[in-house]
């Protein structure tokens, strides 16, 4: 994203921008209270056992509930074949947090910058996850002091979650340095299972133009994809008025423009970067959201908690 060369509050683009929290902090008494207003929903397991939906064969080992073999795949094969099922308890959550220099950004009127409104539902729907005995795991694209988590459960869990959120800053540039997107989406396509839920927080901008179709790539064995893009107001609406000098946070270019000439055309490329986002993810049973960051951010959570609900039906 770019912004005004001469703002005043503009802060350096050379190193890591702390998380400019604003309003949005602090996190974890905000993430419980936007959790404790949602309504988690069930979630269908990846736990195997006797359960309503069909899940596939596995070899039979000593100590199996013989009730579940299945004398027809014997017939075929000439060996014990247990049939699986999904329950309806558990299913993991994967957070996939933008954590590039352009979520720095924050206009005079945000609450709190896009790295802090992202982190705030971040921190919420693992609250959501965690409460309804689900585990959670948190991936970064770009971003400094970030740490990766694998999926966990229990009463710790969300406190990692937060504490992971609370130090990272929003660094790099994601469009130059390729490998941050390679590094993220292959950390979860190694370790999230058949009807994880992954979701993806960021504002979509600044990306490698095949981020979509590499995030998109996930939705296999029955993972659900939700993506929850995420705007300060100034940058959705081109919120400036007459010629500015407009500098990107990530790889530092600079363009002049007038504003008001130029805003038509700017939010219908926005508006047709989101609908290619929309329409690849609802092929592929996902769904994408968005957001701003002056929004509700109990909106939000309870937008991407519904959407992956309804992806799942």
């Amino acid at each position: 994203m770019t912004r005004p060369v001469a703002k005043p509050s503009e802060r350096a683009s050379s190193g890591p921008f702390p998380i400019d929290w604003g309003e949005l902090g602090p996190l974890r008494l905000r993430a419980k209270a936007l959790a404790d207003g949602v309504y988690a929903g069930t979630h269908p397991s990846v736990r195997r056992g006797a359960g309503i939906e069909f899940g596939g064969y596995r070899g039979y080992t000593p100590g199996d509930d013989l009730r579940q073999l299945d004398r027809r795949a014997l017939l075929r094969h000439d060996r014990l074949l247990l049939r699986q099922f999904e329950t309806e308890t558990d299913r993991a959550l994967w957070l996939l947090v933008d954590g590039s220099a352009s979520m720095s950004f924050r206009s005079a009127k945000s609450p709190g910058d896009k790295l802090a409104y992202a982190s705030l539902v971040a921190a919420a729907l693992a609250r959501v996850a965690t409460a309804s005995g689900d585990p959670v795991g948190l991936a970064w694209i770009g971003g400094e002091g970030v740490r990766p988590l694998p999926a966990s459960s229990g009463r710790e869990a969300f406190d990692r979650v937060t504490s992971a959120l609370e130090a990272a800053q929003a660094f790099g540039d994601v469009r130059a340095e390729a490998r941050m997107l390679d590094d993220a989406l292959a950390l979860i396509a190694r370790r999230a299972r058949r009807g994880a839920v992954i979701v993806l927080l960021s504002d979509l901008l600044d990306l490698p133009e095949r981020t979509l179709s590499s995030f998109a790539s996930l939705g296999s064995e029955g993972r659900v994809l939700v993506a929850l893009r995420i705007l300060d107001a100034a940058e959705a609406e081109l919120d400036f008025s007459g010629t500015v000098r407009l500098r990107a946070i990530e790889g530092g270019a600079v363009i002049e423009a007038d504003a008001d000439a130029v805003r038509n055309v700017y939010k219908e490329r926005l508006a047709a970067t989101f609908e290619g986002w929309s329409e690849t993810l609802t092929a592929r049973g996902g769904r994408a959201l968005s957001t701003l960051t002056r929004d509700p951010a109990a909106a939000a959570v309870r937008a991407v908690v519904l959407a992956a609900a309804e992806a799942r039906r």
